[in-house]
Formats: structure tokens, C-alpha cells, sequence
């Protein structure tokens, strides 16, 4: 039997604390079934930056290269928090992301019904809720030309946003084929009204989909219209997908309905292997490092355990286990056990071991 290798980044605030017990998910959803899994240690973010002076250093990346998927907690913090520094956390992300090829980020949200009161919204709002936002992950203005000229307090600055369209079908195809498997149904977010980069990825888009997937409805909003829709009206969407910086508008927005940002996992995939093997992966919770609360063990490891069970399947070829976590988690959810953010006393281990006591009690079959 093959061995699959993980390489976990902890980094920093609560990372190292939800990776632990996202670690022990994997071990025990794989155990069950006699898979083989080694776990590689290495550094990313504010951690990096103090150990070596970079956020992403040589041999982080040669890790995550040779690894099956990449497992991350959270990157940045107060210590590290100048945005005019040349040297962030943030990079190292943004890095990974760009050297493995990571063109599109998965973010699922789907409240749980035992749930409905932590929600911001009335529970008849967030009923039947089961959205996927895919968002371009390597291009827009993230990526872009950044320009500062003139002289202090007369400053000019500029972020230049760019797409083309290879860009814009590789992450549209990946919506179309993730719909096919879902509701049927693809919501393209551009501002076309003004941009001309969203006028290219919509007509880009419509003729992608028109194209290879004639089956799958599509409509397109204005990203104004479907911040305000997913509120109004989030049981409306099943797939969305669009452009880097509304999708990671739209994603934070999103994981409102949920009830707590702490509960969601997220997935950077990029193109399938040449073999048609599976993709390769970066998986981790949609939270940040939340310093306020690092070190004293009471951050949920819920997002970082579902990030895990994203990992099973989409980088190791695994579903029968994703499904097993993913259960387990939701029944540790019903039976009650809620972390701080929930409204409840459990630590991270106590969340962390509930979900592992219904593993252990429904084993991958």
C-alpha cells in the first residue's frame, strides 16, 4: 500500500492549535480504513518570517511540491500587521498559492440546522442553504502591477487588475463540472456594468458554459446585487463563481449565514494531474489567526476538520472518509458540544475529541 504525504502549515495565532486536532481527524478517518498517511512539518507566514526572515521559505516549498496536499492553519498577526512592510505573512499564502498552481478556491456553506439560532439571520433565511462559491485564486488585482509615486501627502497609487482568458475558463470549467455533480445551477459574479476585466469574463464565461455545459443554467449578477441576494435570498445559489478579490468579499459575507466563521473549510485546487489522478491541493479553515484567543485552546477546530475532509477527497482520492468526517462532525454539532464562538464552553480538544467519538462509533465503512 502507498503511502499519501500530507504537508501540514501550521503557522500562525490559532493555526498550530486547529491543525493538531485536524491531524488527528485524518488519523483516525484513515486508520479505520487501513490507509497509509505520513504527516511533514514546515513553516509559513509570521512563523517563517522569524525563524528564517521570509514567509516562505526554500524548503516549505519544496515540501508542499513532493506532497500529496498541503494541510494549512492561518497566516499574520498584530506582530506583523504594517501593511507598508516589504515583508508579510501574507505573502508566504499568496506564494504558495502561485508556486503550486492553486487557481481556484472552494468554499462551501451549508448551515446546520441545530445551528439556526447562531446565524445573524432569521432561520427561515438560511433554510435549505447549500452554496459553493469558486473563486479565482492567481489573477485580478491581488496579482497586479501596485504603484506608489509622488511626493508625501500628495501620494498616487494604483492596483492593476488583469485577466485573461485562459484564466477565466480554467476556473469557469471548474464551476460548470462542480454544478454538474450539484444543483445544475452557476451564478457568474462580475461588475461588467464598469469593469472591463468583468466585460471579458463575462462573455468568456457565457461561451464556456454554453459551450461544455449546455446542462447547467447559468445567470450572471452584478457582485453589488449578490452581496445584498445572499442575504435576502442565499437558498438561491448553488455554485457561484467569480474573480479574486469579490470572491473573497463574497466568501466572508457568506460564511455569516452559517453562524460562525470558525464552522467553514475551504479548498485551493489547481489542474488535475496528467494522468487524470487527482488534483493537487491546499486546504484550510476560512478563518484567520485569530490572535485574540490563540494559545488559550478554546478556537473551533470544526473548519480545519472539514478542510481535512476536503483534502480526503479531492487530493487523496478518499470520499468513503470525507463522508465519515463530515458525518461525524455534524452529529458532534447536533449532540451539542459547541466551542466559544458557538455560545458553548467546549476547548478545541473537547470539540475536537466529539468529533472523533462519532467517528470512532460509525467507522469508514
Amino acid at each position: 500500500m502507498s503511502t499519501h504525504t500530507i504537508a501540514l502549515l501550521p503557522g500562525d495565532g490559532v493555526g498550530p492549535e486547529v491543525v493538531a486536532e485536524a491531524r488527528r481527524a485524518i488519523e483516525a478517518a484513515c486508520e479505520s480504513s487501513g490507509a497509509s498517511i505520513a504527516f511533514e512539518e514546515a513553516l509559513i507566514g509570521g512563523a517563517a518570517i522569524d525563524a528564517t526572515g521570509v514567509p516562505l521559505p526554500d524548503e516549505t516549498v519544496a515540501l508542499c511540491r513532493r506532497a500529496d496536499a498541503v494541510l494549512l492553519g492561518a497566516v499574520g498577526g498584530p506582530k506583523w500587521d504594517d501593511p507598508s512592510a516589504k515583508v508579510r505573512p501574507e505573502q508566504g499564502l499568496l506564494g504558495i498559492r502561485r508556486t503550486l498552481g492553486l487557481f481556484a478556491n472552494l468554499r462551501p456553506v451549508h448551515p446546520h440546522p441545530a445551528l439556526a439560532d447562531a446565524s445573524p439571520l432569521r432561520p427561515e433565511r438560511i433554510a435549505n442553504v447549500d452554496l459553493l462559491v469558486v473563486r479565482e485564486l492567481t489573477g485580478g488585482i491581488y496579482f497586479g502591477e501596485k504603484r506608489l509615486e509622488g511626493p508625501a501627502g500628495a501620494e498616487r497609487a494604483s492596483d492593476l487588475c488583469v485577466y485573461d482568458t485562459a484564466e477565466i475558463e480554467r476556473v469557469v470549467r471548474m464551476a460548470g463540472e462542480l454544478a454538474r455533480g450539484r444543483r445544475g445551477h452557476v451564478t457568474s459574479v462580475d461588475k461588467a456594468n464598469v469593469l472591463e476585466t468583468s466585460r471579458l469574463w463575462r462573455r468568456v464565461t457565457t461561451r464556456v458554459m454554453a459551450e461544455e455545459f449546455p446542462d447547467v443554467r447559468l445567470e450572471h449578477v452584478l457582485v453589488d446585487s449578490c452581496a445584498m441576494h445572499l442575504v435576502l435570498r442565499p437558498a438561491h445559489f448553488d455554485v457561484i463563481v467569480t474573480e479574486n478579490m469579490f470572491g473573497d468579499i463574497l466568501t466572508d459575507e457568506a460564511a455569516v449565514l452559517a453562524g460562525s466563521i470558525g464552522l467553514l473549510p475551504s479548498a485551493s485546487l489547481g489542474a488535475p494531474a496528467a494522468d487524470g489522478g487527482a488534483r493537487v491541493g491546499l486546504y484550510e479553515p476560512i478563518h484567520g489567526s485569530a490572535p485574540d484567543i490563540a494559545g488559550r485552546g478554546i478556537a473551533n477546530p470544526v473548519g480545519t476538520i472539514l478542510s481535512a475532509a476536503m483534502l480526503l477527497r479531492h487530493s487523496l482520492g478518499m470520499p468513503a472518509e470525507a463522508a465519515a468526517l463530515e458525518r461525524a462532525a455534524s452529529e458532534a454539532i447536533a449532540g451539542g458540544t459547541r466551542t466559544a464562538d458557538l455560545g458553548g464552553s467546549a476547548s478545541t480538544r473537547d470539540m475536537a475529541d466529539a468529533v472523533l467519538a462519532r467517528l470512532a462509533a460509525a467507522p469508514v465503512a
